[in-house]
């Protein structure tokens, strides 16, 4: 059985979150939280807080073994774009976009076939 959970505008552009993603992808939950709580990027804490999210969504909800779950799938999508402009010489603006992050994490049992 496969459990999700999500968080939706997270203000780190989604590239910047599929580096640290890509690093703790198939590992186990408690193995990925001690890589995600050592690594010293800024996406690491929103990736952690949903793993543990779903992790609880697992355990309450759907009655699993935590020590038989393992991650399923992360993915990472485009959320909300900010559009700013900065002024610049002779009166332009220079456009410029604050992107945003919807990170879905999905933890299933180690055995489970579907």
């Amino acid at each position: 059985m496969e459990v999700k959970a999500l968080a939706k505008s997270v203000r780190i552009s989604p590239r910047k979150i599929r580096l640290v993603v890509d690093s703790v992808k198939s590992m186990g939950i408690d193995e990925a939280l001690q890589v995600l709580q050592l690594m010293p990027k800024r996406a690491a804490s929103p990736i952690a807080k949903v793993l543990q999210s779903a992790v609880a969504n697992a355990i309450n909800n759907a009655q699993l073994d935590r020590s038989k779950l393992v991650i399923s799938s992360i993915q990472v999508t485009d959320s909300q774009v900010l559009k700013r402009f900065r002024p610049s010489t002779r009166g332009r603006v220079h456009p410029y976009k604050k992107r945003g992050s919807n990170i879905t994490v999905i933890v299933a049992e180690k055995g489970a076939t579907n």
